[in-house]
């Protein structure tokens, strides 16, 4: 590595470099993390990797330290993501840097390691010991006319996340959320609303008979449901049947509790390869146990 380049990290409180930290990322990905800093959602549980020249960002891998809960037993594992480079300083190895930090840092610590990376990078991960790994989603069709005049009434309230209050009481339902999925993440609260105070802001149900927040997608009669937040273990049938008559399939961002009901397929999404590294990732993989939706960094 150049002699002039620093690499710094966890450095979010520093102005000066998050600032050039998010013009990288406003280039490359067109959004950028200012307002998730500003709300009070960036912690430890993002940690950006760079390496500057000066004052300005020409190089990062950030991670996410991620504690995940499937069966009872506690899963430790570091997901990389926000991987970038400026164009006037590629073919450097400047990642390749990064990356040999990263694992140095958390050598013996974690489970495993494993990042989603688009189709253009599919060469490089493997010369780090990531390999291309399948993820499968559940799903079922969804037959109208079995679902009771009872069920219809209990109906999905839309919860636009416009500001504190509602990001607060949302706030409260996280933290208060017993397991829902096969595979949950622990301590995620940061790392939801980067997602539900940007890009999900109109994506938010409450079914009050379930006491129940649901992030969900609708589009021509396909729900999309990213994650589910309660107290108590949901009844998924009266969840389904809260978006009405028109729900004609519905698809889980996430592997179920109970997979009665559920088929599985192979997702095949352009730009999301997954890439894995460690004995308990490949165990998942092999129960088709995917990485919930709203875990992505």
């Amino acid at each position: 590595m150049n002699e002039k380049y620093r690499m710094i990290k966890a450095y979010q409180k520093n102005d000066a470099i998050r600032k050039s930290f998010n013009m990288l990322t406003l280039s490359t990905w067109g959004w950028d993390f200012e307002d998730w800093y500003q709300n009070g959602y960036w912690s430890n549980n993002y940690i950006a990797y760079s390496i500057v020249d000066g004052e300005r960002v020409v190089a990062n891998v950030s991670i996410s330290p991620m504690k995940f809960i499937n069966k009872e037993k506690v899963m430790n594992f570091i997901q990389l993501g926000t991987v970038m480079t400026d164009n006037s300083y590629r073919q450097q190895g400047l990642i390749r840097e990064l990356i040999k930090e990263i694992e140095l840092d958390y050598k013996d610590k974690v489970d495993g390691y494993f990042l989603f990376a688009n189709d253009s990078v599919l060469e490089f991960y493997p010369k780090f010991g990531y390999r291309k790994a399948i993820q499968y989603e559940y799903f079922k069709e969804i037959n109208n006319e079995i679902i009771n005049e009872t069920e219809v009434q209990v109906m999905a309230r839309s919860i636009p996340m416009q500001g504190k209050e509602q990001w607060l009481a949302f706030e409260d339902a996280i933290k208060a959320s017993c397991i829902q999925n096969d595979l949950w993440l622990e301590n995620n609260l940061e790392l939801v609303m980067f997602y539900v105070t940007k890009f999900m802001c109109n994506n938010v149900y409450k079914v009050d008979s379930q006491d129940a927040y649901i992030i969900a997608e609708v589009n021509d009669g396909v729900l999309y449901i990213h994650q589910i937040f309660s107290p108590i273990e949901v009844d998924m049938e009266e969840i389904i049947a809260a978006f009405g008559k028109d729900i004609k399939k519905v698809i889980l961002g996430f592997t179920p509790l109970s997979k009665e009901g559920f088929e599985i397929e192979e997702i095949k999404t352009e730009d999301t390869t997954w890439f894995i590294k460690g004995e308990l990732l490949e165990t998942l993989e092999k129960e088709h146990v995917r990485i919930p939706t709203l875990s992505h960094t």
